[in-house]
């Protein structure tokens, strides 16, 4: 960014984005957040709300996985194809939301064909807004839409 801006831009920038909130829940019933969850079971809501969200990302934690983690097919836990945090299963996906009282996570940290995919039994969504990324990907970008006490997603 600093090749295309001055550095006081970059700067401003930065403190924008660590004023973002690191997650957020509609409804009391859908999380939002970067990335994914967490290397560790137990994590809540709560424990979200408490990490200082003013700092460098660290290389491990809640903030970490918030913002790097990616769900998988399998099971459990593994490795992730970036370095960094984990990749989450299924099962993941189902004991956080039901710790927490929610029905789904919603995430937005990977590129997908036609701009969303649902995975682990519709409880997560990725949407991923940025058609034809890099300017060769040739994916669809979408968003979504939440209407009424059902809380269906409504995808264009």
């Amino acid at each position: 960014m600093v090749h295309k801006y001055d550095s006081k831009t970059y700067e401003l920038f930065l403190a924008c984005f660590q004023a973002l909130p690191l997650a957020y829940v509609l409804s009391k019933r859908v999380m939002v957040c970067h990335g994914g969850l967490f290397k560790t079971d137990g994590v809540k809501l709560s424990d979200i709300k408490k990490v200082d969200r003013f700092k460098e990302i660290p290389d491990e934690g809640i903030m970490c996985d918030l913002l790097w983690a990616d769900p998988v097919k399998t099971q459990g836990r593994s490795p992730s194809k970036r370095g960094i945090s984990i990749g989450f299963g299924p099962d993941i996906t189902s004991k956080f939301l039901a710790d927490n009282n929610l029905d789904m996570l919603v995430r937005s940290h990977e590129m997908k064909d036609e701009g969303y995919e649902q995975e682990h039994d519709a409880k997560l969504i990725t949407i991923f807004s940025a058609p034809n990324y890099c300017d060769q990907m040739r994916n669809k970008g979408a968003f979504i839409i939440f209407k009424g006490d059902d809380m269906k997603p409504n995808f264009t």
